[in-house]
């Protein structure tokens, strides 16, 4: 049954790769959704199993790696954060199979595309179930391959090109640091499996590893290298630019990699690793400052988005950016129950907002839309629950996991903690304000659009209805049934899967804050939520007004340009590196030293010489044969009468010398 979860999705995969020109778009559709399906059916069955149950699983399958002493083994690990993630992972991925199949119906490689959803869920199903790193890292650089397919799925547009390779460059930079990571791992600890390192872990939390030329503390160096690899997938501060630019590919592609595969894998690993990051203290400090920042900088920038799913991708990056602040915070069962509850409803947005795209003749523009709750109220108001529920309104999903988060931020009291506290704070405002703006925009406002496209709207077919309406379920009610059993006090839910030292007690010290405190996140999103209504609702003049005075264009032109991270990195960073590769690289090296050496060169100067030697040949046959007779005559009196010790050396100059003329 476990490997069948892991192994189904890639033989649908194989299947509608290799066979999908004879089975056509639909079987495609049909072999891939049965497949992933049947996953979900056993994920949910090894949920009762171990979650419940208590009895966790491992399965050995056979060895792979051997030298020396470095070990690897193909193994799989089943515990309760592994579970989780199944149901979630596969959940989400079964309806965005259904999902796809009536968005991408047009499309004439459909195939294609259900192949590479279904690769992309293998993938990440290797990733959450490994058993070391090493296999681990195979998940992790497979849902970065496919994320590259499945955004340049239509490879003739430009943006498509352009946004697919942005995503596998910046996500390198996080890969390389989750290298160096494991690499660390193997020389402290001298294994690379879970259960090896983490058993080890307190033994060497006194050791030290040298880091060009320089001794750091081994666990704090190993926890940064780890968070840099989480930084890369889960988009945080300065390796965050390559998910707004993911929008390029097919909606369903959104959906998928921002609710449940490719994003949550570095708060997955985080999570994973926390019996070594509990003695990292400074890796959690620093983890804390970025996840708390992350989370106030993407909530601020998609305040001006005009994108509609442009505006839900920065609100998935607002939202990692509490997982990980979470994790910083120690918190990690906070952080994997926001992270499943955060599916649910995120993946409703995206299919939602492919929903209106599809119905508005594939614009994206909100300032293009308006007036769509009469003519779509079915999709109105699914994505209406979303975005409730984003907001962390009382009752819904979001409310359970997002609010607790920022509470055991108050009740940690420490500065790092009310640091993010009060940045996620802010963050709650923005996220109600563009929450409603997004709503306003597309739906409530006067018609905008073209008046064709505006009378051609219509809902789309059952397909796509009723995978909106199945996530509507799970974004309501999920967080009120899971709660008790994820984060409740004394819940031995998670066992040994995520580890905490005794001393953090901000999870019980939250409990027994004063109310004030605990709505102040609360009343911030009720307030943004009313300020944007009252400005969108009928695009009040006043808000026209300050968005052209001095000191709002400012505003205006930070937040819409993102704040200038892509012009730093393209001014400073990329075309610095491209003029050095240019100038060094290839005019010094390539033309200067290998030309020279190369075709331009040394080959070129014997070609010269070779040519300059046709004098030597006049064509008779009897100037050779005197040639010949003379240099025979003298080596023999050289050989007989010249100097013993002289011979050798003379008998390879003339065969030198012969073979020259």
């Amino acid at each position: 049954m476990y490997l069948n979860i892991v192994f189904l999705p890639l033989i649908g995969s194989l299947i509608a790769g290799f066979f999908g020109r004879f089975l056509g778009g639909r079987g495609s559709g049909l072999i891939t959704m049965f497949c992933v399906g049947l996953s979900f059916f056993l994920s949910g069955l090894a949920f009762y199993e171990v979650g419940f149950g208590g009895s966790s699983t491992y399965l050995y399958l056979m060895p792979w790696l051997e030298s020396d002493s470095f070990h690897v083994d193909w193994a799989f690990c089943f515990d309760s954060l592994t579970v989780v993630m199944l149901v979630v992972v596969t959940f989400i991925s079964t309806l965005v199979h259904l999902y796809s199949t009536e968005y991408m119906g047009g499309d004439p490689h459909l195939s294609r595309f259900m192949s590479y959803l279904s690769l992309f869920t293998f993938f990440m199903l290797i990733l959450v179930t490994a058993d070391n790193f090493v296999q681990m890292f195979v998940g992790w650089e497979g849902v970065g391959l496919c994320s590259y397919l499945l955004i340049n799925f239509w490879f003739t547009r430009i943006q498509a090109n352009k946004a697919a390779i942005k995503a596998m460059l910046v996500n390198r930079i996080g890969d390389f640091g989750l290298a160096l990571g494991i690499f660390g791992i193997f020389i402290c600890f001298g294994a690379v499996d879970y259960s090896t390192v983490f058993a080890l872990a307190p033994q060497i939390s006194s050791l030290t590893l040298s880091f060009f030329n320089v001794e750091f503390d081994a666990l704090n160096l190993i926890g940064i290298l780890l968070f840099i690899g989480a930084v890369g997938k889960s988009a945080q501060l300065g390796l965050h630019t390559w998910l707004p630019d993911a929008m390029e590919g097919p909606t369903p592609v959104s959906a998928l990699i921002h609710a449940a595969t490719m994003v949550t894998a570095g708060v997955f690993l985080l999570a994973r690793c926390s019996p070594l990051l509990e003695y990292s203290p400074n890796a959690l400090f620093v983890i804390s400052i970025v996840g708390g920042m992350t989370a106030f900088f993407a909530a601020t920038t998609a305040l001006v988005q005009n994108d509609l799913k442009r505006v839900i991708a920065y609100s998935t990056c607002s939202q990692l950016g509490y997982m990980v602040f979470a994790c910083g915070l120690s918190n990690y069962s906070v952080a994997v129950f926001h992270l499943a509850n955060h599916a649910f409803f995120k993946a409703l947005l995206f299919l939602g907002a492919g929903s209106v795209i599809h119905a508005v003749g594939d614009e994206q523009d909100m300032r293009k839309m308006g007036g769509l709750r009469r003519l779509l109220p079915f999709t109105y108001a699914t994505m209406l629950i979303g975005s409730l529920a984003l907001m962390g309104m009382p009752f819904l999903t979001g409310f359970y996991s997002k609010d607790v988060i920022l509470e055991v931020g108050y009740a940690t009291y420490s500065n790092v903690s009310h640091f993010a506290y009060w940045l996620g704070s802010f963050a709650a405002f923005c996220t109600a304000f563009y929450s409603i703006r997004l709503l306003a925009l597309c739906f409530l406002s006067e018609p905008n659009g073209s008046r064709i496209i505006v009378l051609s709207a219509s809902e789309g077919s059952w397909p796509m209805g009723v995978v909106l309406g199945i996530l509507a379920i799970p974004s309501i009610f999920i967080g009120y049934f899971s709660r008790d059993l994820f984060i409740g006090l004394g819940s031995d839910f998670w066992g040994n899967a995520l580890f905490c030292l005794p001393n953090n007690l901000s999870i019980i010290d939250a409990e027994f804050m004063s109310t004030s405190t605990k709505i102040l996140p609360l009343c911030f999103s009720i307030i943004g939520a009313g300020l944007s209504f009252i400005l969108y609702k009928d695009y009040n003049h006043n808000l026209f007004m300050f968005k052209i005075s001095l000191i709002g264009r400012k505003f205006y032109t930070f937040f819409n340009r993102k704040w200038f991270f892509d012009k730093v990195y393209n001014d400073f960073i990329s075309q610095n590196i491209l003029d050095f590769g240019y100038h060094f690289t290839y005019k010094s090296i390539d033309v200067g030293l290998i030309e020279s050496l190369g075709p331009s060169g040394l080959s070129k100067v014997l070609l010269d010489q070779v040519n300059k030697s046709r004098i030597w040949q006049s064509g008779y046959l009897y100037h050779y044969l005197v040639v010949i007779g003379w240099s025979n005559l003298l080596f023999g009196i050289l050989f007989i009468f010249g100097f013993p010790f002289l011979q050798i050396q003379i008998l390879l100059v003339f065969i030198v010398l012969w073979s020259i003329l």
